[in-house]
């Protein structure tokens, strides 16, 4: 695991501070997902499919899936992220929302390789007021914390109405190498038609029902999730 040093951001000690935004396998984006949440479906579904994974302690947390297999992006392309939308959980790296006595605060990884001091979006400016990129990574971070608080109520309502169910892909790409792709949990879309009027309403009334066809119409990207690998492996991409 990558170390980490996590401290508070402040216009003194980081007056000078900049922040790599190039996206590449040594800025560690070779991640296979990221957390997402409710209220971001709606901009995932349409670039990633959305999945479920069960954490060690059970609980239950969508991702946005990049790759099918650990350590694959198969969205890094020339230094960019090829894809219109990037989910905020990625976006706000290395930053982190801390809690502190007057409210929250921001936190900066120190030891995240996108730290520098010469290259970058600077994070303060000369006066030490925030640059409109700070300013811009303040806003995904309330946008992050708000979200993330729905999620858990929100996967307890899937699992209420037993609507997450496992689920496995059989991949054959054009090279001849076959894969199968499993590991994670989705919406059932049979159980979810089944439901009764009430448990709809109650869906509905809560904000989730759009989010879970969103999760079911994320399903469609896998097809370009396989396309784009295949691309990979001939050297294509």
């Amino acid at each position: 695991m990558p170390m980490s040093r996590h401290v508070l951001l402040n216009n003194v000690e980081h007056r000078d501070l900049r922040v790599i935004t190039r996206r590449t396998i040594d800025m560690r984006d070779d991640i296979m997902s990221a957390v997402t949440f409710p209220g971001e479906f709606r901009n995932v579904q349409a670039e990633y499919p959305i999945v479920f994974a069960r954490m060690q302690d059970q609980s239950i947390v969508p991702l946005a899936l990049f790759g099918l297999r650990e350590k694959q992006n198969l969205f890094l392309k020339d230094g960019v992220w090829d894809a219109l939308y990037i989910p905020l959980m990625v976006e706000r790296i290395p930053f982190y929302i801390g809690a502190a006595p007057n409210g929250k605060v921001i936190h900066i990884d120190m030891d995240s390789p996108r730290i520098s001091r010469s290259e970058g979006e600077r994070v303060f400016k000369d006066d030490g007021g925030n640059t409109a990129y700070l300013d811009h990574v303040s806003s995904i971070l309330g946008t992050l914390d708000e979200g993330l608080e729905g999620s858990k109520p929100f996967c307890d309502a899937l699992v209420e109405h037993n609507l997450l169910e496992g689920f496995s892909i059989d991949i054959t790409f054009r090279d001849g190498v076959k894969q199968q792709f499993g590991g994670f949990l989705t919406v059932q879309e049979e159980r979810l038609a089944n439901l009764d009027a009430a448990a709809v309403a109650r869906l509905h009334q809560r904000g989730y029902l759009q989010a879970i066809y969103m999760v079911i119409a994320s399903a469609t990207n896998f097809r370009a999730l396989i396309d784009r690998a295949n691309k990979l492996q001939l050297g294509m991409q």
